[in-house]
């Protein structure tokens, strides 16, 4: 079974469009940066950043009492 996935789209510090994602391996998640290790998110790509930890935790939660 494939983990669950999400991206959010951000920029580099150079304004470059890049992504973080986000997954689930067992009970923890994982944030992955974009190359470079930076992102730059606007306040809505806040937003959709805590959406997804948010379905990425519950996930993990869901892995853990499995």
């Amino acid at each position: 079974m494939t983990e669950p996935r999400w991206c959010v789209g951000c920029h580099d510090p150079f304004g470059r469009d890049r992504a973080l994602t986000v997954l689930v391996e067992d009970d923890r998640v994982v944030l992955v940066p974009p190359p470079g290790a930076s992102a730059v998110l606007s306040a809505q790509q806040t937003r959709s950043l805590g959406l997804v930890l948010d379905q990425a935790a519950g996930r993990a939660l869901d892995g853990a009492a499995g």
